[in-house]
């Protein structure tokens, strides 16, 4: 080796000891970026849980019922010291969100906490006295999506049927509205309740699940002792992003912030025969069939002009579920203002834009899951009579009117 040669590799050595060292002087990850907002459990940790005087809790939770931290609701009162935690109460997708969407959740005791965990979307769905036996008091803290066909609220309600049932008081430790306090319809129709729609409340409802456990239980009769813990620094006017917070994936199909956005409207296309990216790397961000031309179908989109959203031409083949290994044609969802995009506009447009350029491809001949997901089956019989998405959209005005007005005095939070 020449002397420059053997200059240059001392050198390259000696600047890399030098940055180990650095590394090493470092310990530990870069902190968290401070909230800008107080979540309803740190509230609760911070001051509330004085008010429980001792008596023992249970507490409805998955992996998104974390502090702005990231620390589980669950740890967190383990390592508090002052509260009797007795047993946890897990959702769709089970407790560490590690079960796939409609899989039975079964019950057992959790090996990291020791605590029982008790399923509430298995063999039943309300909580059983045996269940509550040594509990005085469930806390519920699930991130919500803001829609109201996400099966979190109804276990929520389903619990708080449970508490009253049982007399046992029920907490909702508050957390924000990811997409704010916009309202969209269709509001449900009784003829159409099911798990994914306990309530004739608007698809996109606007609300925090504090203030629609108390739309819930005293608009629609639960009844229970119910408490609401609020957040501090929360206005329905925010989004996720403006809360400081980071994101737990809430669901499978709920990656990060941005699909709740798109969710709350394309969620609502697979059962008019349309694959939405469920199953794929971009869940609810595409819209599409075999057989469509994706650039027709944007460039039809592109023309109504919606707010805050652009259409591209898109192909994928889903890696799971009814959809899997089929080559798919439709468009990707580029949403580049979630404040002005109107999602379930956005969906309905979808659909009838299909419905006009390739007829064959829809599915909305006959009474089936798409009445009982969009809450009505004005949406299937407007799209069927050839109505415009405008038309369909319209049908829906007075409900959507009356519901905001029912829902004004259960809100908490200021514009």
């Amino acid at each position: 080796m020449n002397e420059a040669g053997g200059m240059r590799r001392s050198n390259f050595l000696a600047g890399g000891a030098a940055l180990a060292l650095a590394s090493t002087s470092r310990l530990g990850a870069e902190p968290l970026p401070s909230a800008r907002i107080e979540l309803g459990n740190e509230v609760f940790l911070r001051e509330t849980w004085r008010d429980l005087g001792g008596r023992s809790v249970g507490v409805v939770a998955n992996q998104s019922g974390v502090t702005s931290r990231l620390e589980s609701i669950v740890d967190a009162i383990l390592h508090h010291g002052g509260i009797r935690i007795k047993a946890v109460y897990a959702p769709e997708h089970g407790f560490r969100g590690d079960r796939g969407a409609g899989a039975s959740v079964a019950s057992y005791v959790d090996p990291e906490t020791h605590l029982p965990v008790y399923s509430l979307y298995g063999a039943s769905r309300h909580p059983s006295a045996a269940m509550l036996e040594d509990v005085d008091v469930m806390l519920f803290d699930i991130q919500d999506v803001g829609s109201r066909a996400y099966t979190f609220i109804s276990t929520m309600a389903y619990a708080m049927q449970g508490a009253k049932t049982y007399g046992r008081e029920f907490w909702v430790l508050d957390r924000p509205n990811p997409i704010g306090g916009a309202v969209e319809g269709p509001v449900l129709e009784p003829a159409y309740e099911s798990f994914i729609g306990l309530y004739p409340i608007a698809m996109r409802h606007g609300m925090t699940v504090g203030e629609l456990a108390m739309l819930f239980n005293d608009h629609f009769g639960i009844g229970a002792k119910l408490r609401v813990v609020k957040m501090n620094g929360w206005r329905s006017s925010m989004i996720w992003p403006d809360t400081g917070l980071q994101w737990v994936q809430t669901s499978p199909n709920i990656p990060d912030w941005q699909t709740t956005i798109v969710y709350v409207g394309t969620g609502l296309l697979d059962s008019a025969g349309i694959n939405n990216g469920s199953g794929f790397t971009k869940p609810f961000f595409l819209a599409g069939t075999a057989g469509i031309d994706g650039s027709r179908l944007a460039a039809h989109l592109n023309l109504r002009n919606l707010p805050g959203v652009w259409f591209r031409p898109a192909a994928w083949q889903p890696l799971t579920g009814f959809w899997q290994n089929h080559e798919l044609t439709g468009v990707e969802l580029i949403v580049f203002d979630p404040r002005r995009f109107v999602a379930v506009r956005t969906a309905v447009e979808i659909l009838v834009a299909v419905r006009d350029l390739f007829p064959r491809a829809i599915s909305i001949q006959s009474v089936s899951g798409m009445d009982r997901d969009w809450g009505t089956d004005s949406a299937r019989q407007g799209l069927l009579a050839g109505k415009t998405a405008d038309e369909i959209l319209a049908q829906w005005d007075a409900s959507v009117a009356a519901f905001e007005a029912m829902r004004a005095r259960f809100l908490l939070y200021g514009p």
